[in-house]
């Protein structure tokens, strides 16, 4: 079952911030799809009232903040963010001065989107836009949580949301741990789609966790379809903590079906022998099952050994990426993403012109390794390293 819920805001006095407070209307629809839902939990959209323009192109970063709780004891933070362990709000405001600090090395009045994964809540968004960083004009902000979880997904931009939303999925009576926020932005006046990812961990076992990475991937699947039929060309970005490789299928072998498949012939052979119909009578068709996503290095990406599936995308991994943006168990990983889609590169709209891993300082420490945060002694950032991606207008 599908559902699906809408939103309206109010203007709450003039003069003030605009705060969207969601309000959700429910449709139910009859499919053959587990139970997904657009905007689940917590949504919150904040417009502040800071003016100012963005730079030439369009920066776009993603982080995961490692656990950015703020200074109230709700009895849902992480053990080391109590209160009874010495967590408070001028720890928590120390945190954000120092990540503040650190957007700024970035770029000057800061990237014009910043994807924060791991963040408590709304609130946590308004404080750090309109306190600390109050010279990047970062007026308008998003987050998508889910009821009685610790962490969610926040966006800060310069450029407003023409459409924001959340998704979640129900599989085998479980909810995805964490949802899949998208929104949609016209900067100078070119669309783009960003879905703002953080898949399930692979604590509790690589095999074991994979079918909520997957069931996340379809999440995204599934929308991208209801897109692509509306507006064939739009881009589509997807970012964030995937906590999974580029090249995990590599990594496991060749012998698990992961969320992210590379384009080669080994993958297409897993994935070929789950093949899933609607009629058990001999001979009825039968189809692919498509819950992973399809990474390529080709600009533009495309597939020769999935031909026909949806979901192929251009991975900076192994070209612009190198290294990591993750160090677990003496390695790097590539757990966090930028996956673009072929309209990046038609030279028709936002074009893909770059992509980095920030690993100089003060991003970290003198190992090279990211500085990770130590709640004890207020030092360091996070145990991940932030991706940046530069796209450049080609209609301008």
């Amino acid at each position: 079952m599908l559902k699906e819920i809408n939103f309206t805001g109010k203007n709450h006095g003039c003069g003030e911030a605009l705060r969207v407070q969601f309000r959700p209307l429910i449709m139910f629809l009859l499919i053959t799809l587990p139970l997904a839902m657009s905007c689940v939990g917590s949504c919150d959209v904040y417009t502040g009232l800071l003016e100012g323009g963005a730079s030439p192109g369009l920066s776009i970063v993603t982080w995961n903040l490692q656990a950015l709780f703020d200074g109230q004891d709700d009895g849902i933070e992480y053990d080391e963010y109590r209160d009874s362990n010495g967590w408070n709000s001028e720890k928590y405001r120390a945190r954000l001065n120092n990540f503040s600090k650190a957007i700024y090395s970035i770029e000057k009045k800061g990237p014009d989107v910043i994807a924060l994964i791991e963040v408590e809540n709304a609130g946590v968004l308004e404080n750090f836009a309109e306190e600390y960083l109050s010279d990047s004009a970062y007026r308008y902000s998003f987050f998508a949580g889910l009821p009685g979880y610790s962490l969610g997904l926040g966006l800060l931009s310069r450029y407003p949301f023409l459409a924001a939303r959340s998704h979640s999925s129900n599989i085998l009576g479980e909810i995805l741990p964490r949802p899949v926020a998208e929104v949609r932005l016209e900067p100078e006046g070119q669309p783009v789609v960003i879905f703002i990812c953080h898949w399930k961990s692979k604590l509790g076992g690589d095999e074991e966790t994979e079918t909520l990475r997957r069931e996340a991937a379809r999440v995204i699947l599934r929308r991208i379809k209801v897109i692509k039929a509306e507006e064939p060309d739009i881009p589509i970005l997807i970012l964030g903590d995937l906590n999974e490789n580029y090249d995990e299928f590599i990594r496991q072998d060749g012998e698990l079906r992961c969320a992210l498949m590379p384009d080669s012939p080994e993958a297409a052979s897993i994935v070929g022998s789950d093949r899933v119909s609607d009629d058990e009578e001999e001979g009825a068709d039968t189809q692919i099952l498509q819950d992973f996503l399809v990474l390529s290095t080709e600009k533009p990406p495309y597939s020769s050994f999935f031909p026909g599936m949806d979901g192929v995308f251009y991975t900076p991994w192994e070209t612009e990426l190198e290294k990591g943006s993750y160090y677990y168990g003496g390695g790097w990983e590539s757990i966090d993403h930028f996956l673009l889609s072929e309209a990046f590169f038609d030279s028709a709209g936002w074009e893909f012109k770059d992509a980095a891993v920030l690993d100089a300082e003060p991003f970290v420490n003198s190992k090279g390794e990211p500085d990770t945060y130590n709640t004890r002694t207020g030092s360091g950032l996070s145990d991940h390293l932030p991706l940046l991606l530069t796209l450049e207008n080609k209609k301008r």
